[in-house]
């Protein structure tokens, strides 16, 4: 039984089968949004729904099946996992008030688009592995943020109380920049004061205006933050998802060859020359590192 099973379920035609009806989901997650449409054709989107849920039942067990004694591997898997939750959730018993959960369910079976093109699994497993590096840029940008607002608070709050009030204020405002979002407007309201650019000024705050035109403080101000701010930052977390999609590439190259030793099945000689090159890459690495600690002992 395992055997047929593993052809159906890696055979080409089967994948892009179960793809069509993830497709088709989306397309009748869609169209519930509109609600004369759901009036009109009700029976017809129940109908299939409950073929595109029982299809993906089907599609569960045969990925199951094709493992033979070992079942429990298919939820050693987390895509299979994500798939598995998101049949059960739409079996589960709900009644009018928990609606909203089976809407929930069906919204999430658009999503499995990731788990049935390799593509984007590649590309949502590097987002998370980039991760914990993501949070230690996003660190160094709240940094950013928080001495420019305190900076912000000091040089602007009496021409612009609007934007530089207080210092929760200023690191919003500065959000508006940083996206580049009408951020030219925050900044000649800095340049040549609230008196005259924009005037009259809508101050809709308590705090007094006293307009006063910064034209050198402000274009320095604005434009290090944005030249820091954005292009700086964003170049740090496009280096940190390349290089995590680099290692989640490499990553699932390496389960993909382990799996094919386990099976027993012939690789490809190219594949297996790209794997020497790795590990002959990774040794000379660490050739290279234990050079520099015996020429630096003390370092």
């Amino acid at each position: 039984m395992s055997a047929p099973c593993k052809n159906v379920a890696e055979s080409r035609a089967f994948q892009s089968f179960v793809l069509a009806m993830i497709l088709v989901a989306a397309v009748l997650v869609g169209l519930e949004t509109y609600p004369s449409v759901v009036s009109r054709h009700r029976p017809l989107l129940r109908l299939l729904n409950d073929v595109v849920l029982w299809i993906f039942v089907a599609e569960a067990v045969v990925k199951i099946l094709q493992h033979g004694r070992r079942p429990w591997k298919y939820f050693t898997d987390p895509w299979n996992l994500f798939d598995f939750g998101i049949v059960v959730v739409c079996f589960l018993p709900v009644n009018a008030s928990y609606a909203a959960v089976l809407r929930l369910a069906r919204i999430m079976r658009a999503l499995r688009l990731m788990t049935a093109l390799p593509q984007l699994q590649l590309i949502v497993g590097a987002l998370v592995r980039s991760i914990p590096a993501m949070g230690y840029v996003g660190i160094l940008l709240f940094l950013n943020f928080y001495v420019y607002g305190v900076m912000g608070v000091y040089l602007f709050r009496e021409n612009d109380p609007v934007h530089f009030g207080n210092l929760q204020t200023a690191m919003l405002s500065l959000f508006r920049v940083v996206t580049l979002e009408d951020w030219t407007d925050v900044m000649y309201l800095q340049m040549y004061g609230s008196d005259v650019y924009n005037a009259p000024y809508p101050n809709t705050t308590d705090l007094p205006v006293t307009p006063r035109a910064m034209p050198l403080v402000g274009a320095v101000y604005f434009v290090s933050f944005v030249m820091y701010g954005t292009m700086i930052m964003l170049n740090l977390f496009i280096g940190v998802i390349l290089q995590s999609m680099d290692e989640t590439r490499a990553q699932a190259e390496r389960d993909h060859l382990d799996e094919a030793h386990e099976a027993g099945t012939e690789i490809p000689v190219a594949d297996e020359i790209l794997e020497v090159q790795r590990e002959l890459r990774a040794v000379l690495d660490k050739l290279e590192s234990l050079k520099l600690r015996t020429e630096n002992p003390g370092g």
